[in-house]
């Protein structure tokens, strides 16, 4: 029960193996304060093979913002760019939604 919002990155290596799980940002998230290098850096520095990216909205309601499905595509697009595969994005309330599964910034 986070009072803040937090994104976290998950390293996975080839065979999608967990290499690490880290804490990227912590308070109010929006397209203009989530540095999408920031989300790549351990990712490259792993080296990880893709990751999903996770956050929570404090309100406990996980129905992606379209700031949500504006910042996963960026993402997704610089993931590309990297040779790194997004697998999913999570956000995550009282339960959990998947980004990829309900086909939001995952074209």
């Amino acid at each position: 029960d986070l009072a803040q919002e937090e994104l976290h990155v998950v390293l996975l290596d080839t065979r999608n193996r967990v290499l690490d799980i880290r804490a990227i940002y912590k308070g109010s998230l929006n397209t203009s304060t989530v540095r999408i290098a920031e989300i790549f850096r351990p990712a490259i520095e792993a080296p990880a093979a893709a990751i999903v990216v996770a956050h929570n909205h404090p309100s406990q309601d996980p129905s992606p913002s379209p700031e949500d499905v504006a910042v996963t595509r960026q993402i997704i697009q610089a993931g590309k760019l990297l040779d790194i595969v997004v697998l999913d994005h999570l956000v995550i309330g009282h339960t959990y939604v998947s980004m990829k599964e309900r086909s939001m910034g995952f074209d």
